[in-house]
């Protein structure tokens, strides 16, 4: 999931960098290193700390990716993460997105702060790796171990980050975003988010509300959750996904585990994990003997898109039979971009009293999804959060939302392992000018799943024409001719 961690390429920019912008200010864009041609790119520069002004500051990499058509406005994206670069979205947005969306709007991306060219959140890999090796603890001992290699990495990315370190949260991306509308000279901007990047849209429209011409959010996060109900859904979702992806094998001929009981094959896998019985990445520096939380991974990674479960399927069945798997490899003591960790323990409040409430939550889990376990990315959030270095500047709360915010749309898949469906309809209660499209199949990233969803996001943002609430979106399972395609899957958020 996060082990695959590698130096994000530059792409930008050579060019003109602008001061906090008032609200008539603009900037003068110049060409990017790469992307269209006609992509040009900025650096906007905003406060490192909102709440001083005028203190040091940071550059933003903006790039625009002019409209072809008649002209709607400005749309500002970002493909979620944390992490994400919203320059690469812009720079592949003929790809991404349909051609009647690049043709009515500038597609703006940006990297926000300290993520790809915005000053980039650095850490030492060794202790990247070290926080790694301890997310699933196993005794006191080992929670004990996990505070103390948090609390190191954190020091660490702090003293390689710089003050930006302490200001990674979601609420100084949202204002970074409305000093960029400032600059791009717009009353209004229209807004789509996938994954994360609906975190920075929703606190958007929480602080921006009247800035707003459209607001799209694709498979959503919800920024009021406490520990329990962060982990809950997350860990049903998984179960849910991991289930449909058993039926789908059962009645797919081509899937690698057709004839096998999956549900009982998975179960005993993970009865030999717990008993220490399999090895991953055998005769390598990175061999392992997998917890079940390691197999849970294997199952999250898998669910984004159902093109991948034939994959899934071969490893499984590989798993069961040889015990192989393979990691990236990379140079030992780099400083390696982590900026997916502050801004999770900078918006969320994850702090356990101690490893008891910890191994207590653990077996809760498991009784609500004992085929799957426990979610790998919430289990995560929550170990790799604990006694991180600094406070929790933008705690969780519901949104408060005005009375001038216009029509929102939002669309979620059924079964999304990474931002799950009750997340979108708890949200959606917090936003009373929100409809909810449902995708009532498995995967994240709706707009690129389901040819139906991404007609009602195009007709939104095109036209602030919204779908019926309540409508649904068929399932779309795969056979193999659509994996022979491939697929390309969106960024963890």
């Amino acid at each position: 999931m996060r082990r695959g961690l590698s130096v994000l390429l530059s792409l930008v920019v050579g060019v003109a960098v602008v001061a906090v912008p008032s609200a008539a200010a603009a900037v003068t864009w110049g060409p990017c290193v790469d992307g269209p041609a006609r992509m040009v790119c900025a650096t906007v520069r905003v406060p490192v700390d909102w709440s001083r002004p005028r203190g040091e500051t940071v550059g933003i990499a903006v790039a625009k990716l002019p409209a072809t058509g008649r002209r709607i406005g400005s749309l500002v994206v970002n493909p979620g993460g944390p992490g994400g670069s919203g320059v690469d979205m812009a720079a592949n947005a003929e790809a991404r997105f349909s051609a009647e969306l690049t043709a009515g709007f500038d597609i703006v991306g940006f990297d926000p702060r300290g993520q790809g060219r915005s000053h980039t959140y650095v850490c030492d890999v060794d202790l990247v790796d070290r926080q790694i090796d301890l997310l699933v603890p196993a005794s006191a001992a080992d929670f004990a171990a996990l505070l103390d290699a948090n609390r190191a990495l954190g020091r660490n990315c702090e003293e390689l980050t710089g003050r930006l370190a302490r200001h990674m949260d979601t609420a100084s991306v949202a204002r970074d975003v409305d000093a960029i509308r400032a600059a791009l000279g717009e009353r209004t901007i229209s807004y789509y988010g996938v994954s994360y990047g609906t975190m920075i849209g929703q606190q958007y429209a929480e602080l921006f509300p009247h800035r707003l011409r459209a607001l799209a959010l694709d498979s959503s996060m919800d920024h009021s959750l406490g520990i329990r109900d962060y982990q809950v859904w997350e860990t049903r979702a998984q179960e849910g996904a991991f289930l449909r992806f058993a039926a789908w094998c059962e009645r797919t001929a081509d899937c690698a585990l057709h004839d096998e009981d999956v549900v009982a094959l998975y179960d005993g896998l993970v009865e030999r994990a717990a008993a220490g019985e399999l090895v991953f990445f055998p005769g390598t520096e990175a061999e392992r003997v997998p917890t079940p939380t390691d197999l849970a991974g294997l199952l999250f990674s898998s669910m984004y898109d159902p093109a991948d479960w034939f994959t899934l399927a071969r490893s499984l069945r590989q798993l069961d039979e040889e015990g192989v798997l393979l990691p990236a490899v990379r140079g030992r003591g780099e400083p390696v971009p982590y900026g997916y960790q502050p801004v999770m323990c900078q918006d969320f409040r994850f702090d356990l009293r101690s490893y008891a409430e910890l191994a207590r939550l653990e077996r809760d889990l498991w009784r609500l999804a004992p085929h799957a376990g426990p979610s790998a990315l919430a289990w995560s959030d929550l170990t790799g959060c604990q006694r991180w270095p600094g406070p929790v500047v933008n705690p969780p709360h519901r949104l408060v939302a005005s009375p001038s915010l216009p029509p929102i749309l939002m669309t979620n898949s059924r079964y999304d392992v990474a931002t799950p469906y009750q997340w979108a309809r708890h949200l959606a209660a917090q936003l009373p000018s929100a409809t909810l499209l449902t995708y009532d199949g498995v995967g994240h990233g709706n707009y690129r799943l389901s040819s139906c969803a991404r007609a009602a996001v195009d007709a939104y943002l095109l036209t602030l024409r919204l779908p019926r609430q309540g409508k649904h979106c068929p399932a779309i399972y795969p056979t193999a001719s659509l994996a022979a395609a491939g697929s390309v899957r969106p960024l963890t958020r």
